[in-house]
């Protein structure tokens, strides 16, 4: 609880707010105990990439946990328009300070739509995982593979257990 309320004294004397301007495109989200935000209506892979799937589009990133982990993004690779990509293969990478890490895909399908902006502005990861620093939007070749990914609460789960770890 006294975490929680510091958070909240913190976060507001930065001025920051949950309810952001563009809060209203975001579901809304929980804090778990290492302040990685994560997203109702997402799916999450164990390898940290997110999907948020609208109709035909799915559009994939990384979760705010893998972008806390890796710390400043300098550098990101990503694939071209039209080319394809499989469950759990690489499709780019990000290069951070740290280190560089693969991308996994946690769907398989059609890139139909590339985030042009990070390669000016690979820092958009960081700042705003979830809304300017998505990665790709795919057309999903098998709409059944997201039924394999975590939900919310799974994910905050599996994050926690995995920073217990090490």
């Amino acid at each position: 609880m006294a975490l929680r309320m510091w958070a909240s004294s913190t976060a507001n004397a930065l001025k920051l707010s949950s309810s952001a301007s563009k809060s209203h495109l975001l579901p809304a989200f929980s804090i778990s105990r290492c302040f990685s935000s994560v997203l109702e209506g997402l799916k999450y892979a164990n390898s940290h990439e997110w999907v948020k799937h609208e109709g035909s589009v799915a559009t994939i990133g990384i979760s705010d946990h893998a972008q806390d982990h890796l710390g400043e993004v300098v550098f990101v690779e990503l694939p071209e328009e039209k080319s394809s990509v499989s469950k759990e293969k690489n499709f780019g990478a990000v290069e951070s300070v740290k280190a560089t890490s693969e991308i996994l895909s946690p769907i398989s399908g059609e890139v139909i739509e590339v985030n042009t902006k990070l390669a000016d502005s690979p820092g958009l990861i960081n700042s705003s995982p979830y809304e300017e620093g998505w990665m790709i939007k795919v057309k999903p070749s098998n709409p059944a593979e997201l039924e394999s990914l975590m939900g919310p609460k799974e994910y905050t789960k599996f994050c926690e257990e995995e920073d217990a770890a090490h």
